[in-house]
This record gives C-alpha cells, sequence and structure tokens, in this order.
C-alpha cells in the first residue's frame, strides 16, 4: 500500500524523509513528487552505488569466459605446432585484456542504465497531481506500518497524510 504527505516546506519533506530512513525505509520505498525540481541537503536522497563493484566483477567475469573460451577453442582441434606450446599467454594476452575491459564498459554502462531508473524497478502507479508549490512524498508500505507511516509524516510537517491503494 501507498500512503501519500503532502508538505508545504522541502525543510519538513527532508525531515520525513530522514526519519523514514532511520526507520528502516528504503530510498526505493520513498517517491517524491513536486511540479518543480527540489534541491534537497546532502545526505536526504544519496544513494549508495555498486557501480565500481559490478565492474570489477564484469571483469573477472568476462576474463573468465575469455580465457575458457580461447582454452576451450585452441584445445579443441589438434593442431601442429611444431614444438611450440598449444596456449601461450604471451598469444592470446591481447584477447585477455580487450574482452576483460569490454566486460567492464558493459557492466558498467547496463548498471547506469539501472541506477539512472531507465531500468524500471517496480510499478509505483501513476503520479499524483501535486499542487504548485507543495512537495509530495509517496512512501510504500505493508498495511501493519500504516499507523506509525502516518504518524511520523504527521509529526515531520505533513498538512494531509492519504492512503492511495495496495503495493505491487
Amino acid at each position: 500500500m501507498y500512503l501519500t504527505g503532502d508538505f508545504h516546506e522541502m525543510q519538513a519533506a527532508a525531515t520525513a524523509i530522514l526519519e523514514l530512513k532511520a526507520n528502516r525505509f528504503s530510498l526505493d520505498d520513498l517517491t517524491v513528487y513536486s511540479d518543480e525540481p527540489v534541491e534537497f541537503p546532502r545526505g536526504v536522497l544519496d544513494r549508495t552505488s555498486r557501480m565500481s563493484l559490478a565492474a570489477v566483477l564484469g571483469a573477472i567475469t568476462f576474463l573468465l569466459l575469455a580465457t575458457s573460451f580461447v582454452y576451450f577453442t585452441q584445445r579443441s582441434y589438434p593442431l601442429v605446432t611444431g614444438g611450440m606450446p598449444l596456449f601461450s599467454f604471451w598469444a592470446t594476452g591481447v584477447i585477455f585484456y580487450e574482452m576483460t575491459m569490454l566486460g567492464a564498459i558493459v557492466v558498467t554502462f547496463v548498471w547506469f542504465l539501472r541506477e539512472s531508473g531507465i531500468f524500471p524497478r517496480r510499478n509505483r502507479g501513476p503520479a499524483p497531481a501535486v499542487e504548485p508549490g507543495w512537495i509530495c512524498l509517496r512512501v510504500r508500505c505493508e498495511p501493519n506500518q500504516m499507523a506509525e507511516v502516518t504518524h511520523w509524516l504527521n509529526r515531520a510537517g505533513a498538512s494531509g497524510v492519504k492512503k492511495i491503494g495496495e503495493a505491487e
């Protein structure tokens, strides 16, 4: 279910967001709507990023895939090498390097699209109609949390709290 709180001031909405974050709500559960851009103070809507970890894991994964593919293709058909090694690191090092960089680049690009919100994470429903100068904070919560979320929104300065519908 969703609860929506309407705020007159940016500071009151920021207080509500910080209060909800302190009480086990993630930023994925909170959505801010306004008719004009709102710049919250540092630390209110900051999201942690795992992009560097994803890039390193993507590079390692592509390196292992490239290494196993090269190893498999070099061993799948017997060649006469004239005494030279069949699997030489120096001969295939460029392939390993390029595939490692390709993995880091592809995973970083996909992760950027995911974190920027281009990939849909969940259906949050339509955006509410927001009066000019107001800030609307939508909170996704369980039905048993409705009373405490309403209390936190009212305590932060919400002029009205409404129940929207069932969560997906």
